[in-house]
This record gives structure tokens, C-alpha cells and sequence, in this order.
């Protein structure tokens, strides 16, 4: 029977409406991990194939998205061009069979790794550094994506992230001895928070990237848990109708946020994963691109340059450049390269 009360009529109708839209979201995730699964010996192969081109991994980050480059540095540039060998991206839980998050056999493939690789190099001794990301709910409603420091072992004086990373390794280490990971009474936590209001993920490294926890407080796989059955009960006493759709409003903790060594990590690892790791035969095609126009306009340069310099010597002015050498070419292919390259100054 209809009900002839207005506003009965539009709450069940926003309950319908919202019960539609996690099936949505139910309908994305088992995308990802169909494509996932059908996709795995495609990976395989290219990675074969790309194992043999010099330096690809660093020419893909070159032609980077926007969302990406903005956390590059020329520092970061330099290490990537010289000493970036691989990059993996895999969905972990479902590699295992398993997952904390949603309690499903088959595993959670919003959660992901993200593994670099590395020749022996002047700025750390790491050759792997991975990073992994667990999607978690929390109590009050919030889902996302949440990580663990993960230390990389910088050289003497090559560490480029302002005492981000080991201000967050810090305070983590100093919660986990506690027993409380939402601590704020602690000496860590005031030192990362007065680090952070001058540095953050967008002026020091790339690298601040690996110290990324959360965008607001941790959620523990136990949490996750507890938070996930909850939700289902709730959506199934929704569709018995024994109970209406409930808006959840997470907790907005600007107290953790002020801490956080890289505030958008979470969607700095979805970019990495979803667009620059399935993309890369794209990106780097548009390097190369990239490069042959440059080496284009050095050439137009190199033309209007030695057309001036004849014109001088015909009005009997004297070039320049052949009293200090000028006329020989000065530094490697390799460093004229990264000069062009280089998108900062």
C-alpha cells in the first residue's frame, strides 16, 4: 500500500536511493577485482617487455599526470632518471586469499602495494622500498585507504624530506609502544606537528610519500572489522525494512591531519595505481614524444643562433664564442637530456 504521507513517501524513497548507491559501489569494487585477475598475464607480458628498454620506469614518470608531478622535485627527477629500475603495483589481498577489511574469502582489491626498485645509488641504501595500503572502515562511518610509515635509508645528508620521515616513523613507533595509536599527549607528536607547518608532501620530496599514515586517525584492521559486520547488519535490516537508511558523518580530526607527514597519500597511491601503473606504455610514449619535439627546438635554437653569429662576422664584429671555445660542444648527451627534461627550476 502507498503511503499517502508526503514525507513517509520521500524517506523511503532516499532509503531506496541509498541502498542503490552501495550497490553501485558493491558492483565497483567486483570490477576491480575481475579486471584484476583478467588482466594479470597482460602485466606479465609487458613487464617482459620493458624489462629490456633503458631507463623506462624514469622516462614514465617524466611524462607523469599532473596529480603525480606536483609531488616531483628535480631532486626526485635526478634519483628517478638515474637509479629507478621497476615499479609494481599489486592488489595484495587478493594475492593472499584474504582480507581484514571486509571479512570477504577472496580479499579486498581496493587494497593495494606499491613497490619501487632501485639500483645501488649515492642517496640510500634500499634497493625495494614498497608501500602498502589497507581500505578500512572506521566506527563512525568513514572508509578509506590507510598505511604504515616505511623508512627509507638515506645516506648521509641526502635525505630530502625535512625530518618528515623520521618525525612520522617517530611518533609511530611512540604510539605502538603506548598501545593507543591515537595518543596526542606525547613529545612525537608535538615535534611532527611543528615540523609540518612549514614542510609537507608538496615542497619537500616525493619520498615524503612513504611516511603517509592517514588522512584523518588510524583505523586498525580490528576497527575495520567490527566497523564492516556493523554496516552489513545495517543494510540488511534497511532491506527487511525494519529500519530507514542512516547518513553517517565521520568525525572531522583536524588534530591528526595536522601531523601527517603527506596529506593526500591515499590519493597520490589511487593515481599511482589506477592511472600511471596501467598507463605506462602511454606515458611513456608521450615522453619520447616529449623529447623529440625539445630536441626539435634545440635545433631551431642551434640554426638562428649560427645564422646570428654569421651575420656579425659579416658586418666585421667578432664571434664571441671562438675566443672562449665556444664553438665546441660542452657536457654529455645524458646531461643535456636531463637539462630539457627537468620541469622545475
Amino acid at each position: 500500500m502507498t503511503s499517502t504521507n508526503p514525507e513517509e513517501a520521500d524517506l523511503a524513497t532516499y532509503e531506496e536511493l541509498a541502498e542503490i548507491e552501495r550497490e553501485f559501489d558493491d558492483l565497483d569494487v567486483e570490477i576491480i577485482r575481475k579486471q584484476y585477475h583478467l588482466s594479470k598475464d597482460a602485466y606479465k607480458k609487458r613487464k617482459a617487455v620493458i624489462s629490456k628498454i633503458f631507463k623506462f620506469w624514469s622516462h614514465v614518470f617524466e611524462a607523469a599526470p599532473p596529480e603525480i608531478d606536483r609531488y616531483i622535485q628535480p631532486s626526485d627527477s635526478e634519483i628517478f632518471a638515474e637509479a629507478l629500475v621497476n615499479v609494481e603495483v599489486d592488489r595484495f589481498e587478493l594475492e593472499n586469499g584474504s582480507s581484514e577489511a571486509n571479512g570477504s574469502a577472496s580479499g579486498d582489491p581496493r587494497s593495494i602495494s606499491i613497490k619501487f626498485e632501485f639500483s645501488p645509488n649515492e642517496w640510500f641504501d634500499d634497493t625495494v622500498l614498497e608501500k602498502k595500503f589497507w581500505w578500512r572502515r572506521a566506527s563512525d562511518g568513514w572508509a578509506g585507504l590507510v598505511s604504515e610509515p616505511v623508512r627509507v635509508h638515506w645516506k648521509k645528508g641526502k635525505d630530502p624530506t625535512k625530518g618528515l620521515m623520521d618525525g612520522a616513523i617517530k611518533l609511530w613507533e611512540a604510539r605502538q609502544r603506548v598501545g593507543d595509536m591515537r595518543k596526542r599527549d606525547l613529545a612525537e607528536f608535538d615535534h611532527m606537528a611543528k615540523i609540518t607547518e612549514n614542510w609537507n608532501g608538496d615542497n619537500t620530496s616525493f619520498f615524503t610519500w612513504f611516511a603517509y599514515v592517514s588522512s584523518r586517525r588510524w583505523v586498525s584492521a580490528e576497527e575495520s572489522a567490527e566497523a564492516v559486520k556493523a554496516e552489513l547488519a545495517a543494510r540488511e535490516r534497511v532491506k527487511s525494512g525494519t529500519e530507514l537508511a542512516k547518513v553517517e558523518l565521520p568525525e572531522d580530526d583536524q588534530l591528526e591531519s595536522q601531523v601527517e607527514a603527506h596529506e593526500d597519500g591515499d590519493s597520490l597511491a589511487t593515481v599511482l595505481a589506477e592511472d600511471l601503473w596501467p598507463g605506462a606504455i602511454r606515458y611513456f610514449t608521450q615522453a619520447q614524444e616529449n623529447a623529440e619535439l625539445s630536441d626539435d627546438d634545440f635545433e631551431e635554437d642551434d640554426e638562428e643562433d649560427d645564422d646570428g653569429a654569421e651575420n656579425l662576422q659579416e658586418d666585421g664584429m667578432i664571434d664571441m664564442r671562438k675566443l672562449v671555445g665556444g664553438g665546441n660542444d660542452v657536457g654529455d648527451s645524458d646531461g643535456e637530456t636531463r637539462a630539457r627534461k627537468k620541469r622545475r627550476t
